[in-house]
């Protein structure tokens, strides 16, 4: 197939690196534009961005120049990497002008003409497409990506809520520096620390997880009948988010029925094969002391989420650990991969 022409809005920052690291040599995808704020519109990207996720820019990348956030870019799909201050306005244009927008921003996640997807959780999610460019009268349209944390939590709920009936989540997140972009939290303020706060972090694993385990009935999102707690930390660790999860079920599972699920889990045929997919959207670790985010963030090549100390809960029925590489699963290459699957489907 000839690659399809993409841009990634937001270019210069964190999750915009992360984005053309993940685009340069991609099958499907070839990276046409990058756009960014009026400070670095009109210059090279190589001399606009500073690059901070290791090694360097791609040469090729780094010649392009760096166009204004308008529509006009010489692509079909665009992956943005804004943020949520200017995210929807911006999105919202390039839809209308007919690209196919893949946001990686929390501004229009709750919307409820707009897909919240992560592939094998919720693909068939992507019929709002229809009801969204009917509804606006767009040419184009908008798939938005959760939340890096609810990400992985959601992916190891999925297989448990099928086979056992979820209904109580409570989740408590150890999240990644590199969560709050570049350049972060103050040095003074994490360093042998724990910040017990993150501006709207729990509101969204509370919503978003429901969303994403949900169903569409007569083309409207219904969220799942289940109870999330979320409670999220910053916590001195570069890239990786660990949840510690406490669930509650319907029918309670034994331990091995549970890892069972949770290693027979693929996700739907139509996911499966795509070139960011990893094998196991799951990994169990059977050690005592796994997941940790400094081995098991990188798992799938980062697009797999890793769990362990799966065992017996006293106050509900299981818990359980996983861990998630916070910028490629739960930021750029999950963009990526919903991407994949839009041309899978004949979207793009």
């Amino acid at each position: 197939m000839n690659r399809i022409p993409v841009g990634v809005l937001g270019a210069t920052g964190a999750v915009g690196q992360r984005f053309v690291q993940l685009l340069a040599g991609h099958p499907w995808f070839e990276l046409t534009a990058v756009a960014g704020s009026e400070r670095s519109a009109g210059r090279r990207y190589g001399e606009a961005c500073r690059w901070v996720i290791g090694g360097d820019p791609p040469p090729e990348v780094a010649a392009l120049t760096v166009r204004p956030l308008e529509p006009g870019l010489p692509a079909r799909l665009v992956f943005s990497a804004l943020p949520g201050g200017v995210a929807r306005d911006v999105e919202e244009s390039f839809a209308r002008a007919g690209y196919a927008v893949c946001s990686n921003a929390a501004a229009c996640r709750q919307d409820p003409s707009i897909p919240l997807l992560c592939p094998e959780v919720n693909a068939g999610h992507l019929a709002l497409v229809r009801r969204q460019k009917a509804e606006r009268g767009w040419s184009g349209f908008i798939v938005t990506s959760p939340n890096c944390t609810t990400t992985g939590i959601v992916l190891p709920l999925k297989p448990l809520d099928e086979a056992f009936g979820l209904e109580r989540v409570q989740a408590v997140s150890m999240q990644a520096t590199s969560g709050a972009g570049y350049p972060g939290v103050a040095s003074l303020d994490i360093l042998g620390n724990v910040v017990p706060y993150i501006d709207g972090e729990e509101c969204k694993i509370e919503q978003e997880t429901v969303l994403l385990l949900g169903r569409l009935v007569d083309g409207r999102r219904e969220p799942a009948a289940v109870a999330v707690s979320a409670q999220a930390n910053r916590v001195p660790v570069l890239d990786g988010h660990t949840t510690c999860l406490s669930l509650g079920f319907r029918r309670p599972p034994a331990v091995e029925e549970a890892v069972a699920a949770l290693e027979g889990f693929r996700g739907p045929e139509v996911v499966r094969g795509l070139p960011s997919a990893p094998e196991r959207p799951v990994v169990v670790r059977r050690e005592p002391d796994r997941p940790q985010p400094q081995r098991d963030r990188d798992a799938g090549g980062g697009m797999a989420v890793s769990v362990g100390r799966v065992r017996p809960c006293p106050l509900l029925d299981l818990r359980l650990v996983s861990v998630s590489h916070n910028t490629l699963r739960g930021a750029a290459g999950g963009a990526v991969l919903n991407a994949e699957l839009l041309v899978a489907e004949g979207l793009v």
